[in-house]
Order: C-alpha cells, then structure tokens, then sequence
C-alpha cells in the first residue's frame, strides 16, 4: 500500500521526501484525498508547476539553426567593440622617428604622433618596434630627442625592443625590419613605415603581396602624422577601407544627362535621369512602336466582341 501511494503520487510531481512526511503524520492507511490535502497544506508543488514558476533560461535561437551556440557566438560579436573591426598596427619606430627628425635625430616624439593618430581612430592594437640599443644613452653620431617617451610606450606595452648585444666590444644587432613584418603578416595588420622592404619581398612571395598591399605611407607636416587618404593609388580603396577589416563599398554616384529631358537614347544612356526614376527605361523607337500597336489590338478585341453571339 505504501509502495503503490508513493508511486501514484510522485505520478503526480510531488517530491518522495513530502510524501514520506505526510504518511508518516497520517499514517499509511490514509486516503489518497488526505494525504493530497496534506502536501497542499504543507506548501508542496508539483516538479512541473516548480519549473513553471522558475524563469525560464532558455534562449531564443535564430530559426534554421542547430544549436544555441553559433547564435551566441555571434551575437557577442555584434556587441563587442567596434575596434575589432580595425586592422592591428605595427609601426617601423626607427623609420617613423628619423623622418620626424630629418633624418639627423631619432626623434622620439614622431613615434608618440604616430601612436595618439591611430588611437584617436580607434585602434586597440598597436605595437612599435625600435632596436634595442637605443635604450641606450644617445650619442654624437646617433642623436636621440626625447627618450623618455619610449620608456612611457614600453610601460604601456606599445614599443617592444628587438634584440641586440655586444660581442668583442662589436654591437650584434637583429634584423627588426624582420619582426615588424613577421608580425604584420600573421595579426594581417598594417604596416606603418616609407622603408619598402625590398630585401625582404625577394625573401618570401607571401611577403611580397603583403608588403605591397598592406603598407601604409606617411608624411609629417608641422608635427602632424598624415598618412594619405588614397594609400594604394587613385583607384584603391580609401584610407578607412584600407585600415578595416570590413571595408565599405561606396555608393555608385551617377551624373547627370547634359541633355536632360530632351535625350534620346532612352534605356541606352549612360547617365542619370531624374525624371524616369519611376519609369521603364526603354527606347524612344520601342515606345513609337509600343504606342502604335495599341489601337491595333483594340481594332482586333472590339471584332471580337462583334463576332461573338
């Protein structure tokens, strides 16, 4: 008797541990409306009223897909800051440094311009490299302005010094042009520098279409960093394009007909009419003949309608 209660009532939804209690109070002869009475007294619900009453943790789920996690994925992509859709920054310091000095100084403060432009536009990633011995304290033949800024990029983890050491009183220093385009071509960057690398496209073919498509040319004008707005030529993308990920298309401008309303190459022409927006465009001879069949086939519908009893 107490097996089949029990069974009847967890049927039902109630936990094993109410429906103990309530036998146990009323006792194992109790009837089934008493002990249901009991559990109702005592607070108890049904596992499905619990769930119901529980907020629901489901996630809506774009419909034709197969699981909740693609449609997650995506969605912390859209919300996820728009500088994920800028190209990472590798900046050829030495470069950047002697064209702000005149190629006389290595002028620090030309890497910190360089760096707050391409803050200022957004982007998260950027990194300079500068050889390690002009950590150094600068000399009569080497002129350094301004150290200070790079210890200030190095603390926030901008500049990163590439390797060199001294062998027999001989300074043995790594090739950085190397790593600012080894870098550039695995984060698929940009590379800031006017040095065209010639050495190193000869090296790898992979390299070459890179540095050829993705290097990116500057100027100083009165301490302004001004890199150019059409950096692959007239007929490439725009500087914008060129430093996102997604570029945007531009949107075709047509000019207008000088002949206007009196042209007469009706779908033919190549330029744009205002007035046939919401016209088909046809020819000026297909719409004469357009227009000179239509009394023909009334003629024909209206023997027709004779014709017939």
């Amino acid at each position: 008797v107490h097996q089949s209660k029990m069974d009847f009532f967890c049927k039902l939804g109630y936990g094993k541990q109410d429906i103990c209690k309530v036998l146990e109070n009323l006792g194992q002869e109790a009837l089934e409306d008493d002990v249901l009475k009991e559990l109702i007294r005592m607070g108890s619900k049904p596992q499905a009223l619990e769930d119901q009453a529980q907020p629901s943790q489901l996630k809506l789920v774009a419909r034709g897909s197969c699981s909740t996690s693609p449609g997650l994925k995506w969605l912390g992509e859209d919300e996820s800051d728009s500088s994920d859709s800028l190209r990472p920054i590798v900046i050829d310091g030495s470069n950047v440094a002697m064209s702000h000095g005149n190629k006389e100084v290595f002028s620090c403060w030309g890497i910190q311009l360089a760096v707050d432009w391409f803050r200022e536009r957004g982007h998260t990633y950027i990194k300079v490299f500068v050889p390690l011995w002009r950590k150094e304290p600068p000399r009569q033949d080497s002129p350094i302005a301004d150290q200070h800024i790079l210890e200030e990029l190095e603390k926030q983890s901008i500049l990163v010094y590439t390797p060199s050491r001294k062998v027999k009183g001989k300074r043995v220093v790594c090739y950085d042009d190397r790593y600012i385009v080894k870098v550039a071509y695995e984060r698929d960057g940009v590379i800031v520098s006017n040095d065209h690398y010639r050495d190193l496209q000869n090296e790898n073919p992979e390299w070459k279409w890179f540095i050829e498509q993705r290097l990116l040319m500057y100027s100083f004008v009165s301490n302004r960093f001004m890199p150019p707005d059409d950096p692959l030529g007239r007929h490439g993308p725009t500087l914008s394009n060129f430093l996102s990920k997604k570029p945007v298309l531009p949107e075709k401008k047509w000019q207008p007909c000088p002949y206007g309303k009196k042209c007469t190459y009706g779908n033919k022409c190549k330029f744009y009419h205002p007035e046939r927006q919401h016209q088909a465009q046809i020819s000026v001879a297909d719409e004469l003949r357009a227009k000179t069949k239509v009394p023909l086939t009334q003629r024909k519908e209206e023997e027709r309608c004779q014709c017939s009893p």
